[in-house]
């Protein structure tokens, strides 16, 4: 196996690629044990120059290292059958693409710019199968309803509910990178049901399934199929419009109910770096711990951030006594591959109901789940994570002058402490009316 060139790529190019790609290349070939000996070589020759890696190229950031890796990238892309370059992440230094394993030999010998090749992964929903729990209702008692905040959805669309449109379109953008449709939809489900879960108002139900976030204005960001999965190159998409369109529409807030599997440290992650920045910019940005519990170091990327705030699933019992709180089981747990403690905090994420999409995938396998016309049950660290952008939009009416640190500093302290260890729970449950008060 050793001696076919695809392989060959993998081994002598490790330091320049990601785990995942070198499996992907050496994976590439393991048919071939199956092929006759003597059709081995021209099938590893196909192989080497036909066989297509999706991939996402970070350039050093040095005195244009991006400028001169991403034309080199741009050359070996034309002169190679099947190879092109997608998309360009200036910001980020990265350009997302496919190459051969030919041509990703030679954008190895050929640029010096460099600083690594990841697999372009996919990345998907987090999703396992309120309100009164996390004191937000209090809150909203006194008038903190995330008004004047923005909440951006990164997931698989919005549909234009009305819980979120009666009176007042609160959905105030919307950019799809899968269909480049410009009218908000969403063809799965989940991202609906997020968008719900941070920032609906419960008109449907006469203020029955309201959200923390409950007069938020909403940004959907489409990073994600049909099927609830996208290509790593989509999220660092998404985040980088959010980051160029933060002033025009006020985006305070980015909520990531996705993940893929943690496995690169963080210093190494690209989406990690993109969400770090975001935070850096002033953007709070929450993501779902992931569904990979309860076993340790399972914490899905992005949440391995240590900047950030990653959110692990709370089971409430559907009641608001706190006594009978649990860790739902499929709620990760950390550390991270860099032995950081995560998740960071708990939210109710098991059978919360949220703004139904209907017609969309989910709806149409999950009609059990059905409640009432206009809802949906669901399940994950996906529906806990925006319940946590609401509470931070609720904490950022309160105080506009809060910066990202924070607000996280703020939820960690008031959260209520249940007793396990910080791997598990984090600082333990949100508890926002604690997380608003003056904390010493």
């Amino acid at each position: 196996m050793f001696h076919f060139s695809t392989v060959k790529v993998a081994r002598a190019y490790g330091p320049l690629i990601d785990t995942h790609l070198r499996h992907a290349l050496i994976g590439a070939t393991r048919p071939m044990r199956f092929t006759p000996c003597f059709l081995q070589t021209y099938t590893d020759l196909w192989i080497r120059k036909l066989k297509v890696f999706p991939v996402l190229v970070k350039f050093k950031t040095a005195a244009h290292g991006y400028q001169n890796g991403s034309a080199v990238f741009q050359h070996i892309a034309n002169t190679h059958m099947r190879c092109q370059v997608r998309q360009s992440f200036p910001r980020f230094s990265s350009q997302s693409g496919t190459l051969t394993a030919q041509a990703l030999e030679k954008l190895c010998n050929n640029c010096d710019d460099i600083e690594k090749i990841y697999l372009n992964r996919s990345f998907s929903a987090l999703l396992h199968t309120a309100t009164e729990t996390t004191r937000a209702s209090f809150l909203q008692d006194n008038g903190m309803t995330g008004d004047g905040t923005t909440i951006a959805i990164l997931d698989t669309g919005v549909h234009p509910s009305a819980d979120f449109t009666e009176s007042e379109n609160r959905i105030v953008a919307f950019k799809d990178f899968i269909n480049d449709e410009t009218e908000a939809y969403d063809d799965n489900g989940h991202g609906t049901h997020c968008a719900g879960d941070a920032a609906g108002n419960g008109h449907l139900s006469d203020g029955r399934y309201m959200a923390p976030a409950s007069d938020a204005h909403i940004v959907g960001v489409k990073v994600l199929d049909k099927s609830g999965a996208g290509p790593l190159s989509n999220i660092i998409a998404g985040i980088d419009w959010c980051l160029e369109n933060k002033d025009e529409y006020n985006i305070d807030i980015l909520s990531l109910s996705l993940g893929s599997p943690g496995s690169e440290s963080a210093d190494d992650d690209p989406v990690v770096q993109a969400v770090n920045q975001a935070w850096e910019e002033g953007m709070i940005v929450v993501a779902a711990a992931g569904n990979e519990g309860p076993s340790a170091g399972t914490i899905s990327s992005p949440g391995t951030s240590p900047q950030i705030i990653t959110v692990g699933a709370l089971d409430d019992q559907n009641t608001p006594d706190r006594s009978d709180d649990t860790v739902a089981s499929f709620s990760s747990r950390g550390p991270t591959i860099d032995n950081e403690t995560k998740p960071d905090i708990l939210a109710p994420g098991v059978d919360i109901v949220s703004v139904r999409s209907p017609r969309s995938f989910l709806d149409k396998v999950s009609k059990s789940s059905r409640v009432d016309d206009d809802y949906i049950s669901m399940s994950g660290t996906s529906m806990a994570t925006p319940i946590v952008a609401g509470i931070c939009a609720q904490l950022l009416e309160l105080n506009a002058e809060w910066e990202p640190d924070d607000i996280k500093t703020r939820l960690l302290e008031g959260a209520e402490n249940l007793g396990l260890d910080e791997n598990t729970q984090g600082a333990g449950s949100v508890n926002a009316m604690e997380s608003a008060a003056d904390l010493e």
